[in-house]
Order: C-alpha cells, then sequence, then structure tokens
C-alpha cells in the first residue's frame, strides 16, 4: 500500500516531503514538518514513533494500519488534540457506502441472524480484517452482540445474540466481504469485492487531501464522505 500510495501520489502531482520506512524510523524524531500530511500504512509498531511525530510537529496524519488494539486506536482520540487525524481500516468509497446501507439494515433486521466472512490474499498477517471490524461496528454499533471467530466441534444451536466472523485466505484475493442477515424464509445479503488495491489508494488519497483543510480532531471517513464534523 505504502508503494501504490507513493507511485499515485507523484503521477497525479503531489509532491512528497519524504518516505519512512522500517529502515528510517528514526528519522521522525528529526525531520520536523515537512508535509500538508503525513500517510501512514505501516504497522501497529511504528505507532509510538507515528504518534510522536504528530505531536511535537502539529501535521494532520492519515492512518491505514491494520490489527491495532483498542487501546492503541484510542492514541488516534489523543492525537486529535493536536492535528486533525483519521483512521479507517479501508478507504474505498464502496465500503464506506455498504457501512451506511448496513446501519440501515441492521436496524430494521434486528431479528435477523448474522455473518460476516472476509477474504484477503495469503499474505495478509492480521485477522478478521480490519474492514470486516469496520462492517462489525456498522451493524452492531453499541456492541450488544457478541462476535464469533469462527466455529469447531459440537457448538449446539446458534445464539441469537451473536455474529459468526469469518476469514478466508488464498491466491492474491485483494478482498472481499459479504455480510448476510438469515430471517425466516428469506436471506439478505451484500458483498463488496476489491479488483486491486488502487482502490483503497484513490480513497486515501482524496481524503488525505480535505484532511489538511480541517481542524484539529479526530475523523471518520464517513465525515469526509457524508459530512459531519469537517470545517
Amino acid at each position: 500500500m505504502g508503494r501504490l500510495i507513493e507511485q499515485t501520489a507523484l503521477a497525479t502531482g503531489d509532491a512528497l516531503g519524504g518516505v519512512i520506512d522500517i529502515g528510517n524510523l528514526d528519522d521522525l524524531e528529526t525531520i520536523g514538518r515537512v508535509a500538508d500530511v503525513a500517510v501512514d500504512f505501516s504497522a501497529p509498531a511504528a505507532l509510538p514513533a507515528v504518534a510522536h511525530y504528530v505531536r511535537s510537529t502539529g501535521t494532520p496524519l492519515l492512518s491505514g494500519v491494520t490489527g491495532l488494539s483498542d487501546a492503541e486506536l484510542a492514541v488516534f482520540d489523543d492525537l486529535g488534540r493536536f492535528a486533525p487525524v483519521i483512521h479507517s481500516a479501508n478507504y474505498s468509497l464502496g465500503v464506506a457506502v455498504f457501512r451506511r446501507v448496513l446501519s440501515e439494515a441492521a436496524e430494521t433486521l434486528s431479528d435477523f441472524d448474522i455473518e460476516i466472512v472476509e477474504t484477503h490474499h495469503n499474505q495478509k498477517a492480521d485477522a478478521p480484517s480490519g474492514t470486516a471490524r469496520l462492517l462489525l461496528d456498522a451493524v452492531d454499533p453499541r456492541h450488544s452482540r457478541t462476535p464469533v471467530y469462527g466455529r469447531h466441534g459440537v457448538t449446539g444451536p446458534r445464539d441469537r445474540r451473536e455474529i459468526g466472523m469469518h476469514s478466508l485466505r488464498g491466491g492474491t484475493e485483494a478482498g472481499a466481504h459479504t455480510v448476510s442477515f438469515f430471517g425466516p424464509d428469506e436471506v439478505f445479503e451484500i458483498t463488496h469485492r476489491a479488483s486491486s488495491r488502487q482502490i483503497f489508494v484513490n480513497g486515501a488519497l482524496h481524503a488525505a487531501r480535505r484532511l489538511c483543510r480541517m481542524p484539529k480532531g479526530r475523523y471518520e471517513l464517513q465525515d469526509i464522505l457524508f459530512g459531519g464534523k469537517e470545517g
């Protein structure tokens, strides 16, 4: 993702203030503010260095890092005191609409059983995907249901308050997510499939260009696409 963002930014006329990777992560201690916005698609281990950079320079931050714990995600709330920041596990326009539709569907189909299946390439390190977690939040914003991560053995009847989360890994699949609502005598399903990672790159750069014009605060992609906090 980092390489694709670099290539796409240069191809569309954006200037790069610098490129930070694992080999020069310590440069964040000394380089100061060199760009309108910092874009981070690295790994959870880099978060402390990135957070320090935002606090010390006030640089707006767009993060697409996945596999973060709840405590690590809370760091973005604190960073909002220093700069406009956004974290999303998925910057696809289609997924943003997916989440919006799911919120309405889940409210109407509140008595239906819900299952979420995500598929990714065989090199993906975390499971379930960050996008699957976003979709889980969309169908259960109050966290009143219990996620069940796969099933094995004699599990007994399905609890009506659980939500099944299933991860498939194989090949070069860029990302596919299906949310199914199972009701009496009917099934309603929504699927989003990414043909390549370029859709995430395009969405991230679009969000980054808008983020640097916003006041300090923690933002969601929904704020940018559908209105909300933007100043």
